[in-house]
């Protein structure tokens, strides 16, 4: 899509499409993030949304200026789905937790949507919702103003980091994947301890750490290092 205004009372008219189904920003994310998960960045184009839908591409503009507007809102329901699911305990560590991994989760679900979205700021409901969210998590546990927006920096930049990192992983050719796997197994587990004498000693804990996220062991560090902040601040 190119830039393109449309009047706001066009931009919200509902018509059927040739099969009958009414457009709507809903229905249209939907199926621009079920497309991004079958052919990538390649999937957003007016062309490709309009044949999935059955409706005419210029309909498209009624609801969003551009590809990168449509993008935006894919990037928004992703928070608006981890927001749906999860649920706050009162403990500003464990929500803290709960909420990380379940960004992190839901990305890993959506591998080539995390890669077009996790560096994007969308300025859209849930964005924001989740923002004041996690700003109330910190605030309510005592820490500073200052502290609160830094942590909440820190805890958001590593947790989409991981996401993005991860995701990432997860688009590579199975074929890539296979072979990263089998070079810590076959070339590092075999390395000898005159010439690599660190690796031979962690060889089996190398091998399977390798295997899986940092990202729960990040977050644990991040939140040990908050805790500590908190600490210092009360005393």
């Amino acid at each position: 899509m190119s830039e393109r205004v449309v009047a706001d009372g066009e931009r919200r008219r509902r018509r059927p499409t040739k099969r009958g189904t009414v457009l709507s920003e809903e229905l249209i994310v939907e199926t621009a993030l079920r497309l991004i998960g079958e052919h990538g960045a390649a999937a957003l184009t007016v062309r490709r949304l309009g044949t999935a839908l059955g409706a005419d591409p210029s309909a498209l503009y009624r609801y969003f200026h551009d590809t990168d507007d449509l993008l935006l809102a894919v990037a928004d329901e992703l928070i608006g789905r981890t927001l749906r699911s999860w649920r706050a305990t009162g403990e500003w560590r464990a929500d803290l937790r709960s909420l990380g991994l379940r960004i992190h989760a839901d990305y890993q679900a959506h591998p080539q949507a995390a890669v077009l979205t996790c560096t994007r700021v969308t300025g859209r409901v849930h964005e924001m919702r989740s923002v004041e969210t996690i700003l109330g998590i910190l605030r309510g546990a005592g820490f500073p103003d200052a502290e609160a927006v830094r942590i909440y920096h820190v805890f958001v930049d590593q947790t989409l980091a991981f996401a993005a990192l991860d995701a990432t992983v997860l688009t590579l050719p199975r074929e890539s994947r296979t072979l990263e796997e089998r070079t810590w197994r076959e070339r590092y587990a075999r390395l000898g301890p005159d010439t690599h004498p660190q690796v031979a000693a962690t060889a089996p804990i190398l091998v399977a750490e390798m295997g899986r996220s940092a990202y729960p062991a990040a977050l644990e560090m991040m939140l040990a290092a908050a805790e500590a902040r908190l600490r210092h601040v009360r005393a």
